[in-house]
């Protein structure tokens, strides 16, 4: 119990560093009355390049922030406790390739915020689900399907202003780091391998196999035959045995 709890609180300590940058950038932001949207990703500018590492830590006003600092926290915890040895290969990945994608293939406007990260770490824990198949991967999958599940509106362009590219963009490439990562798998997932049970004709058994399978009156008569048989072999020896001893008493 004491080595779970200290897993989780380890667990969540990269998470609440990153939720500690985010909401330091913007309360800067908000207190000098800057704005740092123009570091955001701009599509198919070379100067919008930059805002593939700034877009995640930039928010347009703490309405945005909060949105996506629950759910960052929620998910990048559940990677770090649950997926441990992938977790920062995972969320690099997702953190830049899904940038990249905007960059590619959004609206050309400034795309600022963490929700594309977000996004691509609900669809890792999904995708993982799919492509391991385990207990824990699964369960974890359901959850975050049922608990999560409003979020996939934001995958089609239904409100203005909000970056719905780059929600898409996130949720592809978490299900491709997911498939990418299916064989890393993690130590309490590796399916212990016990030896083969020995053939169940070779086993001893307590009973003779038929014994359930003869009237009572058959397996008397076979006992009677069985004593028969023992006071017959008796017999014979002692009848071998005292023509042993007369031919020594000859010789």
């Amino acid at each position: 119990m004491e080595d779970s709890k200290d897993r989780l609180l380890d667990s969540m300590w990269w998470p609440l560093l990153f939720v500690a940058l985010i909401w330091l950038i913007h309360s800067i932001q908000f207190i000098f009355g800057w704005d740092f949207g123009r570091f955001g990703i701009y599509p198919l500018r070379l100067s919008g390049l930059k805002g593939i590492i700034f877009t995640p830590l930039i928010h347009g006003d703490f309405s945005h922030l909060i949105h996506n600092t629950i759910p960052f926290f929620v998910l990048a915890t559940i990677m770090f406790y649950f997926y441990p040895k992938v977790a920062f290969r995972s969320i690099g990945m997702i953190y830049i390739l899904s940038g990249i994608g905007v960059w590619l293939f959004a609206r050309t406007v400034y795309h600022i915020g963490a929700s594309g990260v977000v996004y691509g770490l609900m669809a890792f824990i999904l995708g993982t689900g799919i492509f391991r198949r385990n207990i824990k991967s699964v369960t974890l999958a359901l959850i975050v399907f049922l608990y999560y599940s409003g979020m996939f509106v934001g995958l089609f362009p239904v409100q203005s202003g909000v970056s719905w590219e780059g929600h898409l963009s996130g949720a592809i490439v978490g299900i491709f780091t997911a498939f990418f990562y299916k064989l890393e798998i993690e130590t309490d997932e590796i399916v212990p391998v016990y030896p083969p049970e020995p053939d169940l004709a070779s086993r001893p058994y307590f009973l003779p196999r038929d014994t359930f399978e003869k009237t009572r009156a058959q397996r008397m008569e076979e006992a009677r035959l069985e004593r028969q048989r023992k006071i017959q072999e008796e017999q014979e020896r002692q009848r071998k045995a005292r023509e042993g001893d007369w031919n020594s008493d000859i010789g």
